[in-house]
């Protein structure tokens, strides 16, 4: 995987001159390119997954939407990095280590190092990591074993 700004709407070409609605433009939604913190799953292995997982999964994900929309696309970017990491800790330095990529995606920005260090503080905020010794860092790990409405 790449790193990329995370796009999942796919604009469409636009409808025929023959059609009833000629010209419209619609859109599809790639959910191959939903990251996994922005799926909260229903089912789980062909069982229902309780309310209250689902409700709390949505509250911690809900949180991504409250960055403001100038640094989302940031914050994004660093969550992509941190997958792209693909282990459950990591540390600042591994970070930096995407330093090149990010000042590409973000190439107005002269202080990437800061700005990385900012989104995960705003990705701790959300939930989604958690803050360990000095530059350490955990990705906050979905309670599996409490998914399903068979596990009451």
């Amino acid at each position: 995987m790449t790193m990329g700004k995370l796009f999942v709407v796919e604009k469409r070409n636009p409808l025929g001159p023959n059609a009833r609605r000629a010209g419209w433009v619609g859109c599809n939604i790639l959910l191959a390119e939903i990251p996994p913190d922005g799926k909260i799953p229903m089912i789980s292995a062909g069982m229902p997954v309780r309310k209250r997982f689902v409700r709390e999964e949505f509250s911690r994900v809900k949180q991504l939407a409250e960055i403001p929309p100038s640094l989302r696309g940031w914050a994004l970017d660093v969550l992509r990095a941190v997958r792209q990491l693909g282990k459950p800790e990591f540390t600042l330095q591994e970070m930096y280590a995407f330093e090149p990529q990010l000042k590409a995606l973000h190439p107005s920005n002269q202080n990437v190092r800061p700005k990385i260090r900012q989104q995960l503080q705003a990705l701790r905020d959300s939930g989604l990591l958690r803050f360990g010794a000095k530059g350490n860092y955990q990705v906050v790990q979905i309670r599996s074993n409490e998914r399903t409405a068979e596990n009451r």
